[in-house]
């Protein structure tokens, strides 16, 4: 079985709409410590927790997130 690698470009789209890590835990109900291990790659968020994210910083999952079989 293939593992994939999910990366993400959070840090990179708050810091392009001025949103802390709490602010956008708030929008998307989850807690300041989850976006952490998500922006650090720790943590593969659910499909919908992925598409909250993106919808909160005005993009599309693929854009948010990169996916890398290896």
């Amino acid at each position: 079985m293939k593992t994939v690698l999910i990366k993400s470009r959070i840090k990179e789209l708050r810091a392009r709409y001025d949103l802390t890590q709490d602010q956008l835990a708030d929008m998307v109900d989850v807690r300041r410590e989850t976006i952490v291990h998500i922006e650090r790659n720790r943590y593969n968020p659910s499909l919908t927790l992925a598409y909250l994210i993106a919808s909160a910083l005005k993009s599309t999952i693929d854009a948010v997130f990169t996916f890398e079989e290896k």
